[in-house]
């Protein structure tokens, strides 16, 4: 799937299984695509190589929380339900056009 950011389209992985979740972006250098964390309210940036941004998402597919550009060796907790709540890891700068109550279309 795709998402539109800043008038480019990138490339959005969606972390459904173990290997996944755990990895997600570490350990990546230019990083030009995103990871979508499902039913996830927490993530860690140990690890990586380069600063990240993170979204929060309800299941409505709203924006609650914009966090950008995450340092490496951060943890960001996202204080809603796990179960309702889906995180999204993008390049740096990547969210800049996102607001807080945007609702995240995707484009397949």
């Amino acid at each position: 799937m795709k998402l539109k950011c800043n008038g480019k389209k990138i490339e959005i992985k969606n972390a459904t299984n173990f290997t996944t979740r755990l990895v997600g972006l570490i350990g990546k250098k230019d990083i030009n695509y995103g990871i979508l964390f499902p039913k996830c309210n927490a993530i860690h940036t140990f690890f990586m190589k380069q600063e990240i941004d993170v979204v929060g998402i309800n299941e409505e597919n709203q924006v609650i929380y914009i966090y950008r550009n995450v340092p490496k060796n951060k943890i960001v907790r996202i204080k809603d339900n796990a179960k309702k709540t889906s995180i999204l890891e993008l390049p740096k700068n990547a969210s800049k056009s996102f607001v807080i109550g945007s609702i995240i279309k995707w484009e397949e």
